[in-house]
């Protein structure tokens, strides 16, 4: 009861959002036809309602909460609507902050006889704000909507990385990083498979992936084991686990389940031919010299995330090795232990934060809202000898979309 109460408070205060933003609306049309306004308001009202009664419908509509569709786009798209309207009204909220204090000025300084408004005239909306406020809320959820058709087109992004201690027959050696598959989250088998072939193309002499497979549940697999058992490498494929993994978003009838779900992804791994590495180390050799390539469970700083991770485990027996490679899907592990209790591993490898699928990324600028929570988000990062990549995601999920930061096939060459 409680949660359909919260449900109840929540549409009542969008539909008061609603009513505010249609006011800016009916102040921007008042000189405009009586055909056009009826026609504005109609298809205002029209969206706005039936977003309205989608989220009504929600608690009470199995379908909703469960069918694929729904949870990737229409969801995406109540979420949408609901942004670009929060951000309107920042602009609406500042015209009428201005407007309140154009008025207080008015009542203080009326008895002294200055006018701060003409008398007659009414304090009306600014039309500039007013514009700029539906342009960039509409621009906002344009770009939402445009971010569907982005989330397959994925990009190779290559990165050369020098280090001295780097055997010499690792000299040259090619690395594909992939991470964050989510593979719950898909619905066209044909471009899940191109990626794969891009990541074939590069040729590489390893892959590593780092975590995240599925959202939840193993079998979302099932549909993919077929493309993702191709990736072949001469050195071996191998990877880690992610928070998604663990099955921990989800309400399990029992402990057991839960176990078993995730002993049945550790199978996925094998029956994909993929190596998983579980708080553990192995050798990778090369005419007769070797690395080793560590792995561990999810190891997060973050509150919310938890610590599966063991490298006291994982570690022990590497120091003999001149070079490390780590894998662990929260980069946020990095500062946390990495570079604090081993710094002789010389590069790690992350996901996690897909980049929130969402921002501005070119040759000279590169920002996100997720890197107000994580200080090593997308891309490469160095400190000292110490170098961390942190891919952006080969999958996607929640919005089923990208904006500005697109789907990494990340292809690193040793030097």
């Amino acid at each position: 009861m409680r949660s359909k109460g919260g449900l109840w408070i929540f549409l009542f205060i969008l539909l008061l959002l609603d009513l505010y933003i249609f006011s800016a609306i009916r102040s921007l049309t008042q000189n405009a036809g009586e055909k056009t306004r009826i026609i504005i308001y109609s298809v205002y009202w029209v969206i706005s309602g039936a977003a309205l009664i989608t989220i009504m419908l929600f608690p009470y509509w199995q379908w909703l909460q469960t069918h694929r569709f729904f949870r990737n786009y229409v969801f995406a798209i109540l979420v949408g609507l609901f942004l670009a309207k929060v951000v309107a009204t920042v602009f609406f909220l500042v015209d009428d902050v201005r407007r309140g204090a154009l008025w207080l000025m008015t009542k203080i300084f009326s008895t002294t006889g200055a006018h701060v408004v003409e008398p007659g005239n009414k304090l009306g909306r600014s039309t500039f704000l007013s514009w700029l406020g539906l342009i960039v809320g509409g621009g906002l959820f344009s770009s939402l909507m445009y971010g569907f058709s982005n989330k397959y087109n994925y990009h190779v992004k290559k990165v050369k990385l020098a280090f001295k201690n780097l055997p010499s027959s690792f000299k040259g050696l090619k690395i594909v990083h992939i991470s964050d598959i989510h593979s719950g989250s898909f619905n066209d088998k044909h471009a899940v498979s191109h990626g794969v072939d891009l990541i074939l193309q590069q040729n590489a002499d390893l892959i590593l992936f780092t975590g995240d497979l599925v959202n939840d549940r193993a079998e979302e697999m099932t549909d993919y084991m077929d493309v993702f058992s191709r990736l072949k490498a001469p050195l071996g494929v191998f990877s880690t686990l992610g928070n998604h993994d663990y099955g921990d978003y989800v309400q399990w009838p029992s402990k057991e389940a839960k176990i078993e779900n995730l002993e049945r992804l550790k199978n996925v791994h094998k029956d994909l031919g993929w190596r998983l590495l579980m708080n553990e180390h192995i050798p990778l050799e090369k005419n007769g010299e070797s690395i080793a390539l560590i792995g561990i469970e999810n190891w997060s700083s973050k509150a919310n995330f938890a610590k599966y991770g063991k490298m006291d485990q994982a570690y022990p027996g590497s120091e003999k090795y001149p070079f490390k490679i780590l894998m662990s899907h929260d980069p946020s592990h990095w500062d946390a232990e990495v570079r604090v209790k081993y710094p002789d591993i010389d590069l790690m490898l992350a996901g996690h934060t897909h980049g929130m699928q969402f921002g501005v990324e070119n040759h000279y600028f590169k920002w996100s809202p997720v890197q107000w929570v994580y200080k090593q988000w997308a891309g490469l990062y160095r400190e000292g000898s110490q170098k961390l990549y942190v891919n952006r995601g080969y999958g996607f999920i929640g919005y089923p979309g990208r904006v500005g930061i697109l789907p990494e096939i990340t292809l690193i060459e040793l030097a």
